[in-house]
């Protein structure tokens, strides 16, 4: 099912503006996102396919089926809240039976967990980010090699840096393991190579030494260790660095190295948005979706505000979100009883 077959057959019950522009936060940059609620033609919904969901390839265009729109609803799930609570100059189409559904029979002390948990991780994915501009990660990868170091008295060296010392390739290497000694190998050497010493790793994208067969009589020249820990930390931190680069939104990413403050602004905007919203609907019982202070948000998002700042006031408005749901009139959480059988209302009437 598309977007164009819920407006073909009339099948969508609730559209509105969503994002920034709902928020009161949008620039002359800003697209325009659509959400909704559609409801399933009759002979879909009591057959053996459920679709939840639709969206266009973008995702800048979602509609959610009735039923699943209640149950995220009866989650305290902030954007299907903030949806349900669009400004009236945001909505485009309100059918009549999506009057049964009111803000006030959803918002519980539960947003503290959903509005709140949310902007935490926000926080946390900010903080990620943040280290991934601060500590760019070189394209030329390293090798196993590069972790392993000679143990030389009470320090160690460098592996590579040992054998340019000693005139050495680490193809002309041979190791072997010494018992109960995790990770530590005697280092053999063999610059006639007549000995079939293996070397030390096969290539750059080996996560294992290799062991050599060692003839009789022969000295070891040294000790290695080989810091697999290190190895695998690295090749992780290295795969998720390349991966954000190919996949990060470059407008974006500009925007946030231009202001130099290192962190994703346009996230720590709307990370501090919805805090401030989960403090307003635990001591006022409503939910606004239009900001009344979009100049501090905007300021935010332009990164005129430094990155300790705003972690600050995170934590400030954090602190006020656990105390306001302590004394909070609001209830534990939704009526879900109550919100199926409006539910079961919405789809007799339509189903009739």
């Amino acid at each position: 099912m598309t977007i164009d077959d819920l407006k073909n057959r009339n099948l969508i019950l609730f559209e509105a503006i969503a994002g920034s522009k709902s928020f009161g936060l949008d620039t002359p940059m800003s697209d325009t996102d659509i959400k909704g609620v559609f409801y399933l033609p009759k002979e879909v919904f009591y057959g053996t396919e459920y679709i939840p969901q639709v969206s266009n390839e973008t995702n800048d265009i979602v509609y959610y089926e009735i039923g699943r729109f209640v149950e995220l609803l009866t989650k305290n799930n902030p954007n299907i809240l903030e949806l349900l609570a669009s400004p009236q100059d945001c909505i485009l189409y309100r059918h009549p039976v999506m009057e049964q559904l009111q803000l006030s029979d959803f918002l519980s002390k539960l947003c503290k967990e959903t509005f709140a948990g949310y902007a935490a991780t926000q926080i946390k994915k900010a903080t990620g980010l943040k280290k991934k501009i601060v500590n760019l990660v070189d394209k030329e990868r390293k090798s196993l090699a590069d972790f392993c170091y000679i143990l030389s008295g009470y320090s160690t060296l460098p592996l590579q840096q040992w054998l340019v010392e000693n005139n050495l390739q680490q193809e002309q290497c041979g190791l072997v393991n010494i018992p109960h000694s995790k990770d530590v190998y005697a280092l053999f050497t063999d610059t006639t190579g007549n000995l079939g010493y293996k070397g030390i790793v096969r290539d750059a994208h080996s996560n294992q030494v290799l062991l050599s067969p060692i003839p009789n009589r022969q000295k070891e020249a040294a000790y290695l260790y080989c810091n697999k820990d290190a190895y695998s930390s690295y090749c992780k931190e290295y795969r998720e660095y390349w991966d954000w680069v190919e996949k990060r939104n470059q407008e974006r990413y500009n925007t946030n190295s231009g202001h130099g403050k290192n962190y994703d602004s346009k996230n720590m905007m709307h990370t501090i948005r919805l805090l401030q919203s989960a403090l307003h609907i635990l001591t006022k019982g409503t939910l606004n979706v239009k900001v009344p202070n979009r100049d501090e948000l905007l300021n935010i998002k332009a990164g005129n505000v430094e990155y300790d700042h705003l972690m600050h006031t995170a934590e400030s408005l954090l602190n006020a979100i656990e105390t306001a749901a302590q004394t909070s009139q609001l209830p534990p959480k939704p009526d879900k009883a109550t919100a199926e059988k409006r539910l079961v209302s919405i789809r007799t009437f339509l189903y009739k």
